[in-house]
Order: structure tokens, then sequence, then C-alpha cells
């Protein structure tokens, strides 16, 4: 599969303190599958006479997002479009539903040096479990964070990072199954270095 994206969003004030982004979303999606790649056994199979070249699916999405200097939340549907990528006469069919995203969060100046910033994702799409992501992460000096999370039902995760520069951040993340399948796997490790471009204080 090969997806194309293009995202675009206005952004205008709605007090003194908040601002009002509206973003839009068109994407594109090209499957091609190869059948020839496959061991056959049943070489008169129908489902597997013709490939697939080339099958598009555009699609497009969009969302809120309204914020202030310490608070945001926003909402989300980045595919409106239902479409169905494979069908292969009913034995198999992926489909592309509609995914809801639900964000918050709020710092909190716990002291002059230390800050609290809680935040709160859900994503719903149907014939899926509801998902929340539960976050904390605390903020020392503008400099250390050091923070966890937890996904219903699903994962726990730790995570610490440190601000080299304006623009420079390294952090390690370690996240941890509470599912059955912690029986089968040890957690997951991270390391992730951010760089932004346009840096701005003013922000969450």
């Amino acid at each position: 599969q090969t997806y194309a994206t293009a995202d675009d969003l206005i952004k205008m004030p709605v007090s003194e303190n908040y601002k009002l982004s509206f973003g839009l979303k068109g994407s594109l999606n090209f499957l091609d599958v190869d059948f020839t790649k496959l061991n056959i056994y049943n070489q008169a199979d129908p489902r597997f006479q013709n490939n697939i070249e080339n099958k598009l699916n555009p699609n497009f999405g969009a969302g809120l997002y309204l914020h202030s200097d310490k608070t945001y939340f926003g909402v989300s549907i980045p595919n409106f479009l239902q479409t169905k990528h494979y069908d292969d006469n009913s034995y198999s069919v992926a489909n592309e539903k509609m995914h809801f995203y639900f964000i918050g969060g709020h710092v909190f100046d716990l002291s002059s040096d230390l800050k609290l910033k809680p935040a709160v994702m859900t994503k719903f799409v149907q014939g899926a479990p509801l998902q929340v992501d539960l976050s904390a992460n605390f903020w020392l000096y503008e400099k250390f964070t050091l923070g966890a999370a937890y996904r219903w039902d699903a994962a726990v995760s730790v995570m610490a990072g440190f601000q080299i520069s304006n623009q420079l951040f390294i952090g390690y993340a370690y996240d941890a199954e509470t599912t059955r399948l912690a029986n089968y796997n040890s957690g997951s490790h991270e390391i992730f270095l951010r760089y932004e471009f346009l840096n701005n204080v003013n922000k969450v």
C-alpha cells in the first residue's frame, strides 16, 4: 500500500487567551496485490486469477483544536469515507472505518520550577473496544521531563527526557503490556529525538 496525504489548517483567535484551529486532511491510498508471489495450491482458484494494480481509495478528514498557552482540547475524524481496500469474496475484507479521536490537557504550575501536565486521549471506532490513554508528565526547571501513562486495559509506560536546547529534546520511554500478551513479550523500548524548526515558547 502507498499513502499520500496533505494537511492544512486555519487558525483564528476566539478570545484573549484561546485560539481555535480547524484542520483538513486529504488522502489517497493505492493498493497493489501481486498474487504470483504466493504459493497457490489450487491454480484454478478464481480469487487469485487477477492481480490488483493501483486500486485507488480517496478519503478526507477534519479536526478542531482549541488551545491557550496552558490548556488544549481537540477532536478529529481522520477518515470520513468508509471504503473497502480489499475484498476477496467474503473470505477477507479490509475496511477503512471512521475513527473518532478526542484529546485534552492542562499545565499546572506547582511551583516556579515545577509543572505538571495531565493529558487524556480517547479513540473510538465501531467494532473495537474504546481506547483511553491517561498520562501525566512533570516538567522540572524547564529542562527535565518525567512521566507515566496508562492505556486502559492494555499497557503502562514511563518516560524521561531532557531539553538540550530550545529546539532539541531527547528522551527514553518503556512500554509494558498489562494484557495476556505480557506472557510473550517483555515490553518495548523507545529512544526519541525531537528538533523544532519553528520554536515557540508560548505554548503548552
